[in-house]
């Protein structure tokens, strides 16, 4: 009797593989941390996370991105703290000193909201698009700049609006493999 184990391959990865070709001119890695803003329904709150990516060119200046973007929404205001971690794959323009890419990308999440009327918690899963751009100012030092635009399904009274934002920027660093 022969038994295998199974492994469950993460969608971005398997994705990956079945986009970027075989032949990769480059890879590189980028990471950060981000400052911004998240609004899901009629408050905005204060969004800080870390952010790391990961980039093929594929041509010269086309580049195939796994990007992942954790916001933790700090316990600073009235609702407590809260989580929204934003995985995307997008399609880029990338030049010597900075990219800009954009896709889908699909969210989880679990944090206070505030609708017209009601506050409170909320949580699940939200697809929808995101867009970075990166500008390399000292070498690999650089400034991101993060939105994530999702649409939140389902039926609640604390977010009529189906809709969340997040806009943040940071610094990056990143390491290129030629």
């Amino acid at each position: 009797m022969v038994r295998t184990l199974a492994r469950r391959i993460p969608s971005a990865a398997l994705v990956a593989l079945v986009l970027v070709p075989t032949q990769i001119e480059a890879s590189e890695l980028s990471a950060g941390v981000s400052l911004g803003w998240i609004q899901a329904g009629t408050a905005l709150r204060l969004a800080v996370g870390p952010h790391a990516g990961i980039s093929w060119h594929i041509e010269r200046d086309l580049l195939f991105k796994v990007h992942d973007l954790c916001s933790v929404v700090p316990p600073i205001e009235a609702g407590g703290a809260g989580v929204y971690n934003h995985t995307s794959i997008a399609i880029g323009y990338a030049w010597k000193s900075g990219d800009f890419s954009a896709g889908p990308s699909a969210a989880i999440y679990f944090m206070p909201a505030c609708g017209n009327t009601l506050c409170g918690r909320i949580a699940g899963m939200a697809v929808g698009g995101h867009a970075q751009t990166n500008a390399y100012v000292a070498g690999p030092l650089g400034v991101s700049v993060d939105a994530n635009v999702d649409w939140i399904g389902g039926s609640s009274l604390v977010l009529p609006g189906h809709v969340s934002v997040i806009v943040v920027a940071g610094p990056v660093l990143r390491w290129s493999a030629q």
